[in-house]
């Protein structure tokens, strides 16, 4: 849903606030694109990150998952709520393989924001990844295997 940064919640706007002020630990020289995470934790702990560049692009790490990576690494594994902001004006959504890292713990709210404008983006993780492989899809993958060896074994 689209909307602006008033009608969020007083918390919801000190998150994206959070998510600007990441924005400025970022580590761009090469493209000079600057991208903030603010991660809220099951606890209510906010966790901000960073995008951080190499002269290798491969090894650059997006804010969004600088962000998770710090939360998971203090203990933390279930989210409640990320914003993500950039110098856009208009909001800017995480790449695809930032979707497929953020729905690995959960549907949860993602406020896209700027440190330009007004604009927001409210969605969620699931949203922004329909179809997705999760860790069900493993569970899903292992249980019908099983059956399989199973059901093959009884035939002998």
């Amino acid at each position: 849903m689209t909307t602006t940064k008033s009608n969020l919640t007083q918390f919801e706007q000190q998150l994206v606030d959070k998510a600007v002020e990441a924005m400025e630990r970022a580590y761009c020289k090469y493209s000079n694109f600057k991208v903030g995470a603010a991660v809220v934790c099951e606890d209510g702990e906010i966790v901000i990150g960073a995008n951080h560049e190499n002269a290798s692009y491969g090894a650059t790490i997006c804010a969004e998952r600088s962000a998770m990576v710090t939360a998971l690494t203090k203990g933390h594994r279930k989210f409640k709520m990320l914003a993500i902001a950039t110098e856009l004006e208009a909001p800017c959504s995480p790449c695809g393989i930032c979707r497929q890292y953020l729905i690995e713990f959960g549907d949860y709210k993602v406020i896209l924001g700027s440190s330009t404008s007004d604009q927001i983006i409210e969605t969620t993780t699931y949203a922004l990844l329909p179809f997705a492989f999760t860790p069900k899809s493993l569970d899903d993958h292992t249980k019908e295997s099983n059956e399989r060896s199973q059901g093959a074994e009884e035939k002998k």
